[in-house]
């Protein structure tokens, strides 16, 4: 990857302020896009890491591991989960190692567990996991 490259691990000011101070009704659905590090990068959270290295996909094995009570426990729900590689449509360069979909009941309920102080004490196993991810908030409409 080059230095001009960006990754995106973490919502940005500006898109948190937009997402929660105009929140969609009712559920809230999270696509997850996620590229994975070859080996787990634990120098943010070195108190999470295993004895060996182990791989990116592995670390974010640990964090679901983690995080699937929490979200549960709130009220949420992991929809999908699957593999995933380069666009069928879509720029040839980029693929993406998994996607995931993840309900939340509604953002007040997707803003309570993401700053709950115990799921966030696993978070590290994420981004020791992830060379890049994407987050997209959808709602859902009847056609």
């Amino acid at each position: 990857m080059s230095t001009d490259e960006r990754t995106y691990l973490e919502p940005s000011g500006a898109a948190a302020s937009a997402f929660f101070s105009r929140p969609p009704p009712g559920s809230v659905v999270m696509l997850n896009l996620l590229r994975f590090r070859d080996v787990a990068d634990y120098s943010a959270s070195p108190e999470l890491a295993p004895a060996t290295p182990i791989s990116g996909e592995s670390a974010y094995r640990k964090y679901m591991a983690h995080t699937l009570p929490h979200l549960e426990k709130s009220g949420g729900a992991l929809l999908f989960y699957g593999r995933g590689g380069h666009f069928l449509i879509g720029p040839a360069e980029e693929r993406w190692d998994a996607a995931m979909l993840v309900r939340q009941r509604d953002v007040a309920a997707f803003l309570a567990f993401a700053s709950n102080a115990e799921y966030l004490a696993g978070i590290g196993h994420r981004t020791a996991a992830l060379e890049d991810s994407r987050l997209l908030p959808l709602s859902e409409e009847t056609i």
